[in-house]
């Protein structure tokens, strides 16, 4: 006799880890077989409950699902797609609790961030109400770490690690050929309304003229001319100066710099492009040489360079999703408690979704220096232990191996749904 059958899915931006909470999520569930049936996945998210486009899991070996520890993206597809109020389009609410009933779902995992919480929230009530009870659970995700409660969020740690090895690598290259060669280097991270990227960096230097020289984050306005005469009096003094900038910085007025009049599926405006701004704003003001990286997906998608810390916790927090959801919990998202810095202990915890979703988390003030343009001790102690330890991939032939699902389809039961 087996219980009913769970959905997950995946949703916005994918991480590094993403798929260790997908591997938590059913290893943990098949080992209760008494108490859930079959795990079917999401293909693209929340697009695969709507379309009733649902991955068999169950058609994977246990070698396979194993090898998602340590697979990045989203193993069954992502989607940047925001659910609207209920009041606004209950149909689409209404359909996954028909999907959920036709396939005798009775427990849903929506990895993802504050939007994703948002949903998981509002199907909980609403299958209540249709009488079709669902057990709910998130399960935080997001690389800009910005979802509150939690101490932090599966995947920045192992972007932050990526951020700060970048940061010093490129920096020792800058240095190297700074006489002859470019002055200014700039390193353009991902973080829309907050700085953790970016300030992640900071973790690069050893000494206080190393990289980075300057940090420009979403919470502190940008005054150009205190800007410029920073990289200015950087280089007259070590003879280079390194920036990383926040893909969220903003003008004094609140303008995104890197606006690009545009908005994605979630109605957030697209940014994407802050780098090249701020080297031109450079380049005319004091003439320098420079050169600017855009990290983009490559932050995101390097599990190669993973933290072992963020991997651990991917998984544990995947794992507690279907123990909370087990032990008759529901509408609430497994955190992370820190208990110490050093040696840093941590435990599972637990929020209501109420209480984080749509709730973004910006850096606490006391974590950006006088200047603006750096951050405080306090900040780096928070962030050192989250880059801790690696957690290689298997490889082969020089090259990581990673997870291939067969992806099986569940057969249809509803008819076709118009969005």
């Amino acid at each position: 006799m087996t219980g009913k059958n769970a959905f997950y899915a995946q949703s916005g931006g994918v991480t590094a880890v993403i798929n260790a909470s997908a591997c938590g999520v059913i290893e943990t569930a098949r080992a209760h077989p008494e108490a859930i049936g079959t795990v079917y996945a999401g293909a693209h998210g929340i697009l695969g409950a709507l379309h009733e486009d649902l991955i068999d899991t169950a058609a994977e070996s246990a070698d396979t699902i194993s090898a998602l520890r340590h697979t990045p993206a989203g193993a069954f597809g992502s989607a940047r797609y925001k659910l609207r109020g209920l009041e606004e389009n209950r149909a689409e609410y209404e359909r996954l609790i028909q999907v959920f009933q036709a396939h005798d779902i009775g427990y849903f995992f929506y990895n993802g961030g504050g939007d994703s919480q948002d949903t998981a929230h509002k199907v909980a009530q609403l299958g209540e109400s249709m009488g079709h009870p669902i057990t709910c659970i998130g399960i935080p995700k997001t690389v800009d770490n910005d979802l509150p409660v939690t101490d932090t969020c599966p995947g920045f740690g192992s972007v932050a690690k990526y951020i700060a090895v970048a940061t010093r690598e490129a920096g020792l290259d800058v240095a190297s050929m700074a006489r002859t060669s470019t002055r200014v280097f700039i390193l353009e991270t991902m973080g829309r309304h907050a700085g953790w990227i970016a300030a992640a960096s900071a973790l690069a230097r050893e000494a206080p003229d190393d990289p980075p020289h300057v940090i420009l984050l979403p919470e502190v306005p940008l005054d150009e001319q205190r800007f410029l005469a920073r990289v200015q009096d950087c280089v007259e003094r070590i003879g280079y100066c390194v920036v990383v900038v926040s893909e969220g910085v903003r003008t004094a007025d609140g303008q995104f710099l890197s606006d690009q009049g545009t908005r994605d599926a979630f109605g957030h405006v697209q940014l994407g492009g802050v780098a090249p701004t701020v080297a031109a704003m450079v380049k005319d003001a004091l003439g320098y040489k420079y050169h600017y990286a855009i990290a983009d997906y490559l932050q995101r998608a390097a599990r190669h360079i993973a933290s072992a810390t963020d991997v651990e916790q991917a998984y544990a927090l995947g794992r507690a999703a279907v123990e909370y959801a087990l032990a008759g919990r529901n509408a609430i998202m497994p955190t992370i408690v820190r208990e110490s810095d050093q040696p840093y202990r941590w435990h599972i915890g637990e929020v209501p979704l109420a209480e984080v979703a749509n709730v973004e988390a910006r850096m606490p003030a006391d974590y950006i220096d006088d200047s603006g343009f750096f951050v405080t001790e306090s900040c780096l102690r928070y962030l050192r232990p989250l880059i801790e330890g690696e957690d290689y991939p298997p490889y082969r032939d020089g090259l990581p191996v990673y997870a291939r699902l067969r992806g099986q389809r569940v057969a249809r039961r509803l008819p076709p749904f118009r969005d």
